[in-house]
């Protein structure tokens, strides 16, 4: 075999290994990975009572005392009476608390949905604007990133009071939300539309292509990866917009008001706190692995060797 044969065959199995979609063992692995973090952090958790426990929650290091006290059961309390919580009454003779949360559940993640699609088309529509029109891109970009910087819990309460005297009131959380989700699809999908291939951009200009052909077949395909990034990202956002949204709002359900409701009676009950805490967690969780799996569905996969 020729050195030249022998060349075209090695590059061939290159190009075919780098072609060969993530294998199950990657996915597995990811698996793995994740459990161990569970476990470890169940571990530290209940490893940071014990300690404290039987140090009678103070401990002297260098001549200082340290209150441990944040660790006894009426602080921090146990996984197992947190899981246990869920299938005790949420209210003297009511409904367990895993039920009331559903209902939670329901209504926190319809006004986080409403503030991502919201906030996505807004991010998106500017995120073009931007890409065509430079000067708007520096007059405007400033202030989109200095939005960022106003705490959500200062203009929550001035949204809530503006949309209430439009007779608006209920879509107050959907906006908070979309305060929160509309700046990482604007800002990701900006790099992705402007950082298209010189060589590819100027062919279609020789050939006096349109900006609304350039942008439909060239910066959107190479912006994909961008704007799945971003919704990744947006949905979890979308979710604490919507928590936070509902503590000021008046609303009468919804994870934020159950964390606020618990928060008062937490010395009564603080594992009903946390559970809380976790189901929101969670719910910010699952909202993002969906995003993650339409992203592998619609995005090819792209190995890191054809970006080098």
């Amino acid at each position: 075999m020729t050195d030249s044969a022998a060349s075209r065959e090695s590059t061939i199995a290159v190009v075919a290994r780098a072609e060969r979609p993530p294998s199950e063992t990657s996915s597995f692995r990811t698996l793995l990975i994740t459990l161990g973090l569970l476990f470890a952090m169940v571990l530290i958790w209940e490893g940071l009572k014990a300690f404290s426990q039987a140090n009678n929650y103070e401990i002297t290091v260098a001549g200082v005392n340290i209150d441990l006290t944040i660790f006894n059961n009426s602080q921090l309390p146990h996984l197992s009476d947190i899981a246990a919580s869920l299938f005790e009454p949420a209210q003297r003779n009511g409904p367990p608390l895993w039920q009331m949360l559903m209902g939670s559940v329901g209504v926190t993640l319809l006004s986080a949905l409403q503030g991502f699609l919201l906030g996505g088309i807004i991010g998106f529509a500017l995120a073009v604007l931007f890409a065509h029109f430079g000067a708007l891109s520096r007059g405007l970009l400033p202030f989109v990133v200095a939005s960022q910087t106003v705490p959500i819990l200062a203009i929550a309460p001035m949204i809530v009071i503006w949309f209430g005297r439009v007779g608006a009131s209920n879509l107050a959380v959907a906006v908070i939300a979309a305060y929160l989700t509309f700046f990482p699809v604007t800002i990701y999908t900006l790099r992705g539309l402007v950082s298209v291939p010189t060589t590819a951009l100027e062919l279609m200009q020789t050939y006096a292509a349109s900006k609304l052909q350039i942008l439909w077949k060239l910066r959107l395909p190479n912006a994909v990866p961008q704007i799945f990034t971003a919704l990744k990202i947006a949905s979890t956002a979308s979710v604490v917009g919507a928590i936070i949204g509902e503590l000021p709002s008046g609303a009468q359900d919804g994870l934020g008001i159950a964390i606020l409701n618990f928060a008062r009676y937490y010395n009564q009950s603080p594992p009903r706190l946390w559970a809380t805490i976790f189901i929101a967690g969670l719910v910010g969780i699952l909202f993002f692995t969906v995003i993650a799996i339409i992203e592998r569905l619609v995005v090819r996969w792209k190995p890191e060797s054809a970006e080098t």
